[in-house]
């Protein structure tokens, strides 16, 4: 089979790499020079057209100064050369015939004056950038992103949905893969979200939304979010401060900054983050029961109000052996400490009437430490630019999470019928994953490329939970409750892709196969899981330039969604005396197959029509028992998902100060359940609608806001209310425009939170969920440091190949 597998793919890319080497058009290329007759490495060169000035495609140029553009219909063009530091220059006009390489004169980048002024006069990127097969959000464009964590910025970007349990998900709900400069953060849940939280908006330079990825990254069912820290390019040093402070029903605020000096050797970079944040949650479940004729009531009133204190870091170099190779490290953490105050009251009524009532109060203790160290290098190793790239990743995880409970029971009349129970709740946790990645790319005539890759991970989880009443003023464990749970998990990958160009058709196309074992030990009821399966997961890409305003995409990837590690342990966890919540060591991956295609006019206005077809999807199950009045809250994989949209994201200029953006997503889900969950067959719609208002009030004012709504929809089993909420801010440069000050609103009309009603099976459940609201913060940030670059003689950039590999 893998034979026969292996000489069908050979085939395939053979008829790809003939067809390439088939196709003939002209070619035009030259050099970038600055002022010194030196080569002017890391400029960029762009293609226009004449005589509409049309930009057709544009370049970096590399350390020799040169530039090539390749596949040039006939016409009159000039390249224009740009470089911070130094004045924007075009070449003469050159006409290009059919088949013909053209040879440009040089063009001489005169320098600028080295004030700060005039470095400052660059263009705008807009916050939201449409590419093939992704959306590349710039949170620098958004003033309210100034002060923000990263998780926050996420919550309000197109396509991006987080939850008030901090899930994060894009097409369909689906569960996207998190990746930090292209790697893998190798956490979930509440430690994922933790480290979002930590970190600041305002280190991050872009973060790419990809529902059609490329094979070279992990077969992730509901596509990426790549988040891409910045990184400096300039000889020098600079960096950013910030700092904030906000307030909605408790007082919260950060502190930060981030560094970079770079010489013509090294680089050198690191951030240092604080955050405090007190912060509160509200959860109300509204549970009937019939049992025997008996209509029973179990409401529940939940409060948590939680104070956190965050240290995020990262340090890091990057070493140029030669002009071509660069060997780096990274270190970078996220330490957490975080106290909850949690109040839970559950009234009982039967009949109508109150027949008693339990208030739990705890105190929770967690902290959670996460290290990554990360050794890479990346090299070309010829001058035809055969490049590759290696990344060794240690990434360790330890929680602690100790509460204690202290159960208080009240008849009807509010007259205590029993003594109170005192519980304990401890859950360590340690992680530790080991992964090495190795990528190989070899250009190929005619602008195409053949990359390949291999990857192995290692995961080792050790969780324990001890749960027990006090007896005779010791605390005890409850076997029912308490147990030792290990995971390991391995994962080997491989990948191979094509990418190439015929005429005004771009190709990407590939394939990943993944192998996976895994082993579920829970210690304390001698019971094992293991699982082994191998699957293969294709990815295409094909984007047609009809016309230099019209583009057209046709994706298609197919994915996996391996359960959180949490999700996996077969814990039992207390929520109250009626409500618990269960691991299951059972559950399988998901898999998913999307297909899209899209249209883009002239960059701005993109509509796709996209399908989505999942197997094995998880959701949350319930599953009650009417006597005893107790539920169980589990995660299950209840069949089958179907999803077909439409999405539209277009700005919209109204006027010279006032600029606007929409981005619609309007589907239709059906949810079927396999039988033993039931008879769930249900079609619903959707509508998500986001929305954001830029005035431009001067050259130092800005103000802004963004609107977020959603139609009610069914969600498994669970239909939701419609969702939305307003925020707002403004902003004013100060400090000769190197420092900003921002005032932004959160939720301003107190209308953000989770409303549901289940009604499925036995099940007859309302819920809301709702978080603090109307928060106010001020921030304040300010760029230090040297703006301008040195001769371009004295360095090279070094980063090209890593942000090719990130899918720049």
């Amino acid at each position: 089979m893998t034979i026969k597998f292996g000489g069908v793919l050979t085939a395939i890319l053979v008829s790809l790499f003939n067809f390439c080497f088939a196709q003939k058009g002209s070619s035009l290329h030259g050099k970038v020079m600055v002022n010194t007759n030196q080569p002017a490495a890391a400029a960029t060169a762009i293609l226009i057209s004449l005589p509409d000035s049309s930009i057709i495609k544009s370049a970096l140029v590399d350390a020799k100064g040169a530039y090539r553009f390749f596949n040039i219909k006939q016409g009159t063009y000039t390249v224009l050369a740009t470089m911070l530091g130094y004045k924007q220059t075009y070449s003469g006009w050159v006409n290009v015939t059919r088949d013909a390489d053209i040879t440009v004169p040089d063009i001489s980048l005169p320098a600028r004056d080295n004030g700060l002024k005039e470095v400052s006069i660059i263009a705008k990127k807009p916050y939201v950038e449409v590419r093939p097969g992704k959306l590349i959000i710039n949170p620098a464009a958004s003033i309210i992103a100034d002060g923000q964590s990263v998780l926050d910025i996420l919550s309000q970007s197109p396509g991006v949905r987080v939850d008030n349990n901090d899930n994060i998900s894009i097409t369909g709900r689906q569960q996207a893969l998190i990746l930090i400069d292209g790697k893998a953060t190798n956490l979930s849940g509440a430690d994922l979200a933790s480290l979002l939280k930590g970190a600041q908006g305002s280190n991050v330079e872009r973060m790419e939304v990809i529902t059609g990825g490329s094979p070279k990254y992990d077969a992730a069912a509901g596509g990426i979010i790549n988040i891409i820290y910045k990184k400096g390019k300039n000889i020098g040093t600079n960096g950013t401060f910030t700092a904030s402070a906000g307030y909605g029903r408790y007082a919260k605020g950060s502190t930060g900054i981030s560094f970079n000096n770079r010489t013509v050797k090294y680089n050198v970079f690191g951030s240092y983050n604080l955050s405090a944040n007190k912060t509160y949650k509200d959860f109300y479940t509204d549970r009937n029961i019939t049992y025997q004729g008996v209509i029973s009531s179990y409401n529940t009133d939940y409060t948590s109000v939680y104070k956190t204190l965050t240290h995020n870091f990262s340090i890091g170099t990057d070493y140029y052996l030669s002009a071509n190779h660069t060997l780096g490290f990274l270190v970078s953490g996220n330490l957490s400490g975080a106290d909850y105050q949690k109040h839970n009251n559950l009234d009982i009524y039967n009949k109508g009437r109150l027949d008693s009532a339990i208030k739990a109060n705890s105190l929770l203790e967690r902290d959670i430490h996460t290290l990554n160290y990360n050794l890479n290098y990346t090299g070309q190793l010829d001058k035809k630019g055969k490049t590759l790239a290696a990344n060794l990743t240690y990434t360790t995880n330890s929680r602690h999470s100790d509460e204690y409970i202290t159960n208080n029971f009240s008849n009807g009349s509010g007259n205590i019928y029993r003594d109170p129970l005192l519980l304990q709740n401890l859950s360590p946790t340690k992680m530790h994953n080991w992964s090495a990645l190795l990528d190989y790319a070899n250009p190929l005539p005619k602008d195409g490329r053949i990359e390949a890759g291999f990857k192995f991970s290692s995961t080792k989880t050790d969780n324990n939970l001890v749960f027990g009443p006090m007896v005779d003023n010791v605390y005890t464990s409850d076997p029912t409750f308490s147990n030792h749970f290990i995971f390991d998990e391995n994962i080997t990958a491989g990948y191979v892709n094509y990418i190439g160009k015929f005429g005004k058709l771009d190709v990407n196309a590939g394939i990943r196969g993944e192998y996976t074992r895994s082993k579920g030990n829970s210690v304390t009821q001698d019971s094992i899981t293991n699982r082994n399966y191998f699957n293969l997961f294709p990815t295409v890409l094909f984007n047609y330039r009809y016309n230099d305003k019209n583009e057209y995409a046709l994706t298609f990837t197919r994915g996996i969604l391996r359960p959180l590690y949490d999700r996996l342990n077969p814990f039992l966890y207390f929520v109250d005396l009626y409500t618990y919540q269960s691991g299951n060591p059972y559950l399988r991956p998901e898999y998913t197959n999307n297909i899209s295609l899209s249209h883009t006019y002239n960059q701005d206005i993109t509509t796709k029509l996209y399908a989505s077809f999942m197997k094995g999807t998880s959701f949350a199950f319930y599953q009650q028992n009417d006597a005893s009045k107790v539920i169980l809250n589990t995660q299950v994989n209840l069949g089958k998902t179907y999803v077909y949209g439409i999405s539209v994201n277009a700005p919209i200029k109204f006027t010279s100060w006032w600029t606007s953006r929409y981005d619609i997503d309007a589907s239709y889900q059906r949810y079927v359940a396999d039988p033993q969950y039931g008879n769930l067959n249900k079609g619903t719609g959707d509508v998500i609608i986001n929305t954001k208002q830029s005035f431009t009030i001067s050259s130092r004012f800005g103000a802004e806001l963004t609107g977020h709504y959603e139609t009610p929809v069914w969600y498994g089993i669970n239909k939701f209310k419609a969702n939305y909420y307003l925020n707002a801010g403004i902003s004013m440069q100060i400090l000769n425009k190197l420092g900003k000050l921002s005032l932004t609103g959160r939720d301003i009309f107190k209308t953000n939170r989770d409303r549901a009603y289940t009604n499925y099976q036995n099940l007859d459940m309302r819920t809301l969920d709702r978080r603090e609201y109307q928060v106010v913060t001020l921030s304040f940030s300010y760029r230090f440091g040297k703006k301008t670059v040195k001769k371009a003689s004295q360095h090279t950039t070094g980063s090209e190949d890593e942000q090719r590999r990130m899918g720049n």
